[in-house]
């Protein structure tokens, strides 16, 4: 069973969307793991310190090294056997892929550190991590949101957990798709009224005619 460990100053804001739908029918199945770790009881002393402001002054507090180092030690210290990848999100990653999802669907334990505030002492990132990631030109609050999209695109790649092999886009590819009513009238005060239209070729019954269509329009 693949396991996915999310290291997060918040473990609860991805509590929903693991229990939800495909990736909740995954771990009914057994199919694969989510370890919640939570940094906060990582930190250090009485009151438990995640963050500091960074050397060299400059805004914001940035996560400290050894709550980070603890907690992937006590993760890796409870994983018996298999590939381990241990990822940092970070805006200076690497840009995911799907190519990335197959490769990471390889390894049997992925250890997911989640970054806040202003980020994260760099040498997390020279020592801990095997290898940074970002999801896209933009910065978002957390690495919490990073983690569930690599998450999800990872869990795709294990047999069983979408069903049907043929529901991976990279296998079906991806073209547009319509269901009931075939036609879609709307009518809005003081307009003149809209027609949407299922393409006649998808009603035909002719899988070769909608196969050739799909093809055409395929992304």
């Amino acid at each position: 069973m693949k396991t996915f460990h999310i290291i997060s100053l918040f473990p609860e804001s991805v509590e929903s969307y693991i229990n939800a739908s495909i990736i909740g029918r995954a771990r009914e199945k057994k199919l694969i793991k989510i370890n919640q770790v939570a940094l906060r009881q990582f930190g250090l002393g009485k009151h438990k310190v995640t963050d500091e402001p960074p050397y060299g002054g400059g805004p914001g507090m940035v996560l400290k090294v050894e709550p980070i180092y603890k907690a992937v030690k006590k993760v890796l210290a409870k994983i018996k056997k298999g590939k381990t990848r241990t990822i940092l999100f970070s805006t200076r990653g690497k840009v995911f892929t799907n190519t990335d999802a197959k490769r990471l669907a390889k390894y049997d334990n992925i250890i997911f550190i989640c970054g806040r505030y202003e980020g994260v002492d760099e040498r997390v990132a020279d020592h801990i991590a095997d290898e940074e990631i970002s999801i896209g030109d933009f910065v978002l609050s957390g690495g919490e949101l990073p983690a569930l999209v690599v998450l999800d695109a990872v869990s795709r790649q294990i047999p069983g957990v979408l069903g049907k092999n043929e529901s991976l886009e990279e296998i079906k590819g991806s073209y547009p798709v319509y269901t009931k009513p075939a036609e879609f009238l709307i009518q809005e005060k003081g307009k003149k009224k809209k027609s949407w239209k299922v393409p006649e070729v998808l009603q035909s019954g002719n899988h070769k005619l909608i196969d050739e269509w799909r093809l055409k329009d395929q992304k």
